[in-house]
């Protein structure tokens, strides 16, 4: 599987987002388009943090961002297994939960 993007997070975590999930999210959220600077900065610099509640190794990032028109905050899912990230989601949301 090929990365398109590798990042070490805000908690020193490596995290990666494959070209196979990329092109999954891309079906569901084409609006994404051009946004892999923003998913980077989500990961390494965060407004927030948060735990899934029903698995503990999903981990929900949030970043503002204003240049975006509506739902200003970019929600970026990882899930950890055996010690690395992984992104399963990103789109954008108005509130972080």
């Amino acid at each position: 599987m090929e990365n398109i993007l590798e990042v070490i997070d805000k908690t020193k975590r490596r995290i990666r987002l494959t070209e196979k999930q990329w092109r999954h999210i891309m079906k569901k959220h084409p609006s994404l388009t051009g946004y892999l600077k923003e998913i980077e900065e989500t990961l390494k610099y965060p407004d927030k943090i948060t735990s899934y509640s029903n698995d503990v190794n999903v981990r929900y990032y949030y970043k503002h961002f204003k240049n975006v028109k509506l739902n200003k905050y970019l929600l970026t899912i990882v899930k950890y297994l055996n010690g690395d990230g992984f992104v399963i989601s990103v789109y954008f949301i108005n509130k972080i939960k």
